[in-house]
């Protein structure tokens, strides 16, 4: 039986092979030789990427085995199978009689940085994140001429369009997070990809979007309860043989026209509950809106959801264009508001258009509760002021439609709680909506219990530089933070080789570096990214697979904001 090596025998063995590993290499030197290895890796590296600047730290020769330590700037390449392989083909000729070349970076070899759907084979599910498939997502159109089989049917996705006006505490005064350029600004520029263009392709292929910012333009706003509801709008029970009651906990109640700090109207009123049955004369609940201008609108819907809830909530959209059922699962996404769809309504319509809830469901003796509609987008009204000031300060919305503003003023309006929306305790906007973001995907997950699957921060990176050149696109992920474990026990750096798609380029954000890439074929130049010094909060704090997109400013927006 061969005797196995001590220890500081192997270390010693080791060190000794770095030291001469110089000497089976075509009697190069050692410096000569790295310099080959880094200009052909950096020169590999420009055909993909503008990346950091790619080093050898090492090499190692054990017999015929080369390993190569490179610097942690090699993982900004895009790699597949394919590009894999002429890597390895491009550095062979300087190491002819080794008969196999492993390169490293951050102790991980650089066929683990492929990422597994673009592997050959069948994809491996221990380097995939994934969690239980609902059977019943949090909404689903039961109206569509087909049904989504193979798409992203019972998947919830997290998605915001970057920043929005906030209250600057110090300027006492509302203004945009991000600088204006081209006619435009990042607060609104983003709006104009993920609204019209990116969630409806993502629902349309069977996902559930949540938005932590208004997602409707409509300046109008219609709320129907069974507290209060908008002047000339209806609230109207139906009871059958399961007749609706007022519920234990608190509900929504808009009492009042503003809200500041801390005020939470899902916390001011009442909701109605009773329970599921599949036969029998059905209690039903009508939300009858006063419309005041014919257009298109968002349609939301309000309750509180319990273990023994139903899982099919059956809401009907009476609509200009015929009517559509929504099914809500309502055992989660309770207390908040829940997007059912975006539908035309004419003005003064009363007659034929309203939402109407049935307690006629799939299962009966579940529970079923109804709370407000609310219909548009409507204007902001969160009421901001300096939290300390020598003299008084009134405090003042933005005077401006809510889908401009920040995700933390539409958070208070959906009754998410102030911890989550305002860590400064409302000393700083800024910053709350920073962080808000990503808290409150964990507060879905968590405490609403809606399966988010992942989240996506649609960033554009909207600025200038001093030799006016252009920002280019960025991806970023994090896998350092909740000790490196995703909420299904997961390493988080199962993220690390899907950073990547054909027009993007990663960093990784522990060391805060950045780099970009335009398309292949692009006209202009492949810039540079500069450094930052912090990982950004929309990929550090959520604890589910997260990507943080920030892509080139470089084009006029695609839709018209006269809100600048």
């Amino acid at each position: 039986m061969r005797e196995k090596l001590s220890y500081p025998v192997r270390i010693i063995i080791s060190l000794l092979s770095i030291f001469l590993w110089s000497f089976p290499a075509e009697g190069q030197d050692s410096e000569s030789l790295k310099k080959q290895l880094d200009q052909k890796l950096n020169s590999f590296a420009r055909q993909y990427v503008s990346s950091r600047t790619i080093k050898i730290d090492s090499i190692l020769i054990q017999k015929k085995k080369v390993t190569l330590f490179a610097n942690e700037a090699l993982e900004d390449i895009p790699f597949r199978e394919y590009n894999v392989s002429e890597l390895y083909a491009s550095i062979a000729p300087l190491f002819p009689n080794a008969s196999k070349i492993v390169i490293l970076t951050r102790d991980t070899d650089i066929e683990s940085l492929i990422p597994e759907y673009d592997r050959k084979g069948r994809p491996n599910k221990k380097r995939l994140y994934s969690i239980k498939e609902s059977k019943y997502p949090l909404t689903r159109s039961l109206s569509t001429p087909h049904e989504i089989k193979n798409g992203l049917q019972n998947r919830h996705i997290a998605l915001w369009q970057s920043h929005g006006l906030y209250y600057a505490q110090t300027a006492h005064r509302w203004e945009w997070q991000r600088a204006r350029m081209f006619g435009t600004v990042e607060d609104l520029f983003t709006q104009s990809f993920v609204l019209p263009y990116l969630t409806p392709m993502l629902e349309n292929a069977g996902a559930t979007i949540l938005i932590p910012r208004e997602r409707d333009t409509q300046i109008h706003e219609i709320i129907i309860d069974n507290d209060r509801s908008t002047p000339g709008s209806e609230y109207k029970e139906l009871d059958g043989e399961k007749a609706w009651s007022d519920g234990e906990k608190a509900g929504f109640g808009h009492i009042q026209a503003t809200y500041t700090n801390g005020e939470n109207p899902f916390t001011q009123g009442t909701y109605r509950q009773t329970v599921t049955q599949r036969k029998g004369k059905e209690s039903l609940i009508e939300w009858i809106p006063e419309i005041p201008e014919s257009g298109n609108y968002a349609v939301y819907a309000s309750y509180q959801s319990f273990p023994n809830s139903t899982e099919q909530a059956l809401y009907t959209i009476h609509h200009a264009g015929g009517e559509t059922t929504i099914a809500v699962n309502q055992t989660m996404g309770g207390g908040t508001w829940i997007y059912l769809g975006n539908f035309k309504f004419t003005a003064h319509e009363q007659a034929h258009e309203r939402i109407v809830l049935t307690n006629q469901s799939n299962k009966s003796g579940k529970i079923i509760t109804a709370d407000a509609i609310k219909i548009g987008g409507g204007m902001g009204n969160i009421a901001r002021s300096p939290l300390e000031s020598p003299y008084p300060i009134e405090a003042e919305t933005s005077g401006y439609p809510r889908f401009t503003e920040a995700a933390r003023y539409w958070l208070q309006w959906a009754g998410i709680p102030d911890s989550i929306y305002s860590k400064s305790a409302f000393r700083n906007d800024y910053q709350d909506d920073i962080y808000a973001r990503p808290q409150w995907v964990n507060y879905l997950k968590e405490q609403t219990h809606i399966p988010i699957d992942m989240a996506f921060a649609f960033h554009s990176d909207a600025g200038t530089t001093p030799d006016d050149s252009i920002i280019g696109t960025l991806g970023i992920y994090m896998s350092k933070s909740n000790d490196g474990i995703y909420t299904n026990r997961k390493s988080r750096e199962i993220a690390r080789p899907n950073r990547h798609d054909p027009n993007t380029d990663p960093v990784r954000c522990p060391q805060g570096l950045q780099s970009s890439m335009e398309p292949p074929g692009h006209v202009e130049s492949i810039l540079y990214r500069g450094t930052y010094s912090r990982c950004p909060n929309d990929a550090i704090r959520i604890t589910i697979p997260s990507k943080l997109r920030r892509y080139a400013l470089r084009v006029r927006p695609t839709l018209p904001f006269p809100y600048l």
